[in-house]
């Protein structure tokens, strides 16, 4: 399968706060916040969601091309992301602005709070699939990217019958109603988190029971507790991987995602697609940074299989072509 990874392509700065950010903040006074947080450790790596979702499917022996806007910066995470295996031909390069920045800052309780600068992806918007490839992917992602390019991405891919999964993630929060069931009502794949999934409802009107009887597949990722995924009238229940010494949930998400969609990919059961995400996502848990870690199909086989049963079905994965092992990002 062809997939297309639309969305943004990022540096994130990754900060950890020794404290916990309730003790400074006082309930009563909310509507005017002035604090700062005195961080022991900050350090810079490669992100953005659909660059993470890429490197993701990538080490699970996908070729996934990556659609996005990147800055004048992008040079060596052009080159970081092609030895781990993603198509890089479909990003444009614009170089009179920097890519896009995530800063993060996570306290001692695993809470976040977080800053974003598009940069180059405020101007995503700009081009189409048709600019910048005449190959007709077999899926597209549309993961959060600037508003107006998520809209002009839904409307291509509607207008010509090209599948594809939304994931509006932290998008839900700036978009209305209006353009999220935009997308909801076109899509064959909405995927998002218990949070996200609120937003959605109380922007809509739009229940899960009526939003699974449109026939598309719905996917709701709930943190510690695991997934859902609903389908034809089917409730699969996905279990987190468990043994697992959390270190920073910073694209967790995302590779989710991405074991998700690699499951798809190779036609495996929803339930073992599910799982491929938990274990993706474990992978990203214990490490500092969204690419900062890597495995083999092999080394990825051998730990789903520690805790789920596959009844062979991933063999097929141990078939695929497995990509280059790669240095370590800074």
């Amino acid at each position: 399968m062809d997939i297309l990874v639309t969305g943004s392509i990022a540096f994130d700065y990754l900060m950890r706060f020794p404290g916990k950010f309730k003790d400074s903040l006082i309930a009563e006074a909310l509507e005017k916040i002035s604090v700062s947080f005195l961080v022991d450790e900050m350090t810079r790596h490669y992100g953005g969601v659909a660059a993470n979702i890429a490197y993701n499917l990538a080490l699970l022996g996908g070729r996934p091309r990556l659609m996005g806007t990147a800055g004048r910066d992008f040079g060596d995470y052009k080159v970081w992301l092609e030895q781990a295996g993603v198509d890089t031909s479909t990003v444009v390069i614009l170089t009179d602005v920097f890519t896009a920045s995530f800063f993060a800052n996570t306290d001692q309780e695993n809470n976040q709070i977080a800053s974003f600068y598009a940069g180059a992806m405020g101007r995503a918007g700009q081009y189409k699939i048709n600019d910048v490839t005449t190959k007709r992917p077999d899926l597209v992602v549309i993961s959060p990217n600037s508003p107006d390019a998520m809209q002009n991405l839904i409307n291509e891919c509607a207008e010509h019958k090209i599948p594809f999964l939304y994931d509006p993630s932290q998008q839900a929060a700036r978009l209305d109603g209006d353009a999220l069931l935009h997308g909801i009502e076109r899509c064959n794949i909405l995927m998002c988190n218990d949070y996200e999934w609120e937003v959605i409802e109380k922007k809509t009107g739009l229940s899960r029971p009526r939003a699974i009887n449109t026939g598309l597949t719905l996917i709701i990722t709930q943190g510690k507790e695991g997934a859902h995924i609903y389908r034809d009238g089917e409730t699969y229940y996905i279990p987190p991987y468990e043994p697992v010494t959390p270190l920073e949930p910073t694209g967790v998400g995302d590779a989710f995602r991405a074991g998700v969609l690699r499951g798809l990919d190779l036609g495996l059961p929803l339930d073992i697609c599910g799982r491929m995400g938990s274990v993706a996502a474990a992978f990203v848990l214990e490490t500092i940074g969204t690419q900062n870690h890597r495995y083999t199909t092999e080394q990825f086989v051998a730990r789903y299989r520690t805790a789920f049963d596959d009844d062979g079905a991933l063999d097929v994965l141990l078939s695929s072509t497995t990509p280059k092992e790669t240095q370590t990002a800074s």
